[in-house]
């Protein structure tokens, strides 16, 4: 057992971790691309290529230690550059980027949990698509926190006044310890299990 898991159950989830990091990370390029931004584009980001979006911290250490203690994953990826004066639409346009990677794993979550009920009889097919519906809903929960750099920090800002936008860049280089402080002292890790798991009961 590593950390609790099997080696099947530890590459299910790890597979299931790249995957959805990957297509989430590609989709935040991919909109800014679409939006006219080619930042992202020109730094090889539209990719389904995990090394692509894979920093060593973030991606792997984190991950490791949340394993260790709390015995589910708790990544981040190398953030998906964006120029906010080449994009259209400002920062509605730039809330639209960082809506992309959180909402393509909520998709990804929804065709899996369709897959299972076509698959049910199939055990091991069941659980590998429980494994990726649990990390892509996590990846939708925890990159919606609106503390930057999260993804739901740059939505709250495009909608937020002018004294809030201040206060989120005044604490933006602190907001990642932020958000860890947070989550390993307990306080936000409460709150986003029992979201998440909102969410996964209505998907199975």
């Amino acid at each position: 057992m590593i950390f609790g898991f099997s080696p099947i159950e530890l590459l299910v989830l790890v597979v299931s971790i790249l995957v959805g990091m990957s297509l989430h990370e590609a989709m935040h390029a991919y909109a800014g691309l679409r939006l006219g931004d080619t930042t992202a584009a020109e730094e090889g980001r539209v990719s389904l290529n995990p090394l692509k979006h894979i920093d060593p911290v973030m991606t792997v250490l984190l991950p490791l230690i949340s394993l260790a203690v709390f015995h589910a994953p708790i990544l981040a990826a190398k953030p998906v550059p964006f120029n906010p004066e080449r994009v259209r639409y400002g920062e509605f346009g730039a809330a639209l980027i960082a809506l992309a990677g959180p909402l393509t794993n909520l998709a990804l979550a929804i065709i899996a949990a369709v897959a299972i009920r076509v698959l049910g009889n199939n055990q091991f097919a069941s659980y590998a698509l429980a494994s990726f519906i649990s990390v892509n809903v996590s990846l939708f929960v925890f990159n919606l926190v609106p503390i930057p750099p999260l993804d739901g920090s740059r939505v709250l800002y495009a909608f937020a006044p002018e004294a809030v936008q201040r206060f989120m860049r005044s604490i933006e280089p602190y907001g990642l310890m932020l958000v860890l402080i947070l989550v390993f002292a307990g306080g936000l890790s409460g709150i986003l299990t029992s979201i998440i798991n909102s969410v996964l009961r209505v998907l199975v």
